[in-house]
């Protein structure tokens, strides 16, 4: 067997394993079983997620911190936002927000912060503003003057028309932030990467629909704490859909487009539109600037 045959054959059992653990699509005889994994498949899938390696303080030749946004509304990024709509789709696809949110509600992930520098820890409590919004609207407020007493008795109870509540969901979420440290191990001579937080982007819902609304940093997640959680859930192969992606092997290996909006530095570490003001191209470049700075310290290295 030559080496190409050997390749193909090694290309062709992978594939087949990843089909497999997709689902019991092909085999299912009602759609109560489509899902349904087999006993043999349940010990033969490895749902842990691939651990990171030990780095020393002592290996890191050079390393910097850098904090980058996802945009949403760019294609390459589409599957950390779809699906939206969740009424017509299997239970196993979801959003990273849903599955990030979801987490939280269950307490499977339970490292929240407020900010990127995980110094504020926050709970669901404390967060629940921003996930809903309930209030009255005016005719509500006309409605509850004009019969006080009865609604003040208790004889009567406010019709839910009256009523505003907003959910934030999916379709809210505009982006995602996230930190992460570039790294040049000099035991492996090679420049890596590691994720450390994530923060999705979004307006609150009180805000929902409002055009001129800001939107926020709803919630940092200490990224190693919410992996095993990422690594059940997965988004959807454009290319395969019988080889479905975990959000956390797809955050890993960086399959998105991000911009660097601020860096480690002398400076408080701020952000670039605090230096390079009202400037959309110029705040670009100097993205760029910044990348090109921590690629070409490894370039360096091989240079003589």
């Amino acid at each position: 067997m030559n080496c190409r045959n050997f390749l193909s054959l090694i290309i062709l059992v992978a594939g087949s394993v990843t089909a497999s653990a997709q689902s019991n699509l092909l085999n299912a005889k009602t759609p109560e079983e489509i899902g349904k994994k087999s006993e043999a498949q349940l010990l033969a899938d490895n749902d842990k997620p691939l651990p990171y390696g030990f780095v020393d303080d002592r290996d890191i030749l050079m390393g910097k911190a850098v904090w980058e946004v996802i945009d949403l509304d760019e294609r390459v990024n589409f599957p950390l936002y779809f699906p939206i709509d969740t009424a017509n789709i299997g239970p196993n696809r979801r959003s990273l927000f849903h599955v990030l949110l979801g987490g939280i509600k269950d307490g499977s992930i339970t490292e929240v912060y407020a900010d990127s520098y995980f110094n504020t820890k926050r709970t669901l409590k404390e967060m629940e503003n921003s996930f809903k919004f309930r209030d009255t609207i005016d005719a509500g407020r006309d409605e509850i003057n004009t019969y006080y007493d009865d609604y003040m008795s208790g004889k009567k109870v406010l019709d839910p028309q009256y009523i505003d509540e907003r959910f934030l969901v999916s379709q809210d979420v505009s982006g995602y932030k996230i930190k992460g440290m570039w790294y040049f191990d000099k035991r492996q001579g090679e420049l890596k990467y590691r994720m450390i937080g994530i923060c999705p982007v979004a307006k609150e819902a009180r805000d929902s629909g409002n055009d001129d609304a800001i939107a926020i940093e709803l919630f940092w997640i200490y990224f190693p704490a919410a992996r095993e959680i990422l690594n059940q859930s997965y988004a959807f192969n454009d290319r395969n859909s019988a080889a479905p992606v975990s959000f956390d092997r797809l955050l890993n290996s960086r399959r998105f487009s991000a911009v660097i909006y601020q860096e480690e530095n002398v400076y408080g570490d701020r952000e670039i539109e605090k230096y390079m003001k009202d400037n959309s191209q110029l705040q670009l470049l100097e993205a760029e600037r910044v990348k090109d700075k921590i690629r070409d310290f490894e370039q360096d290295m091989w240079n003589y």
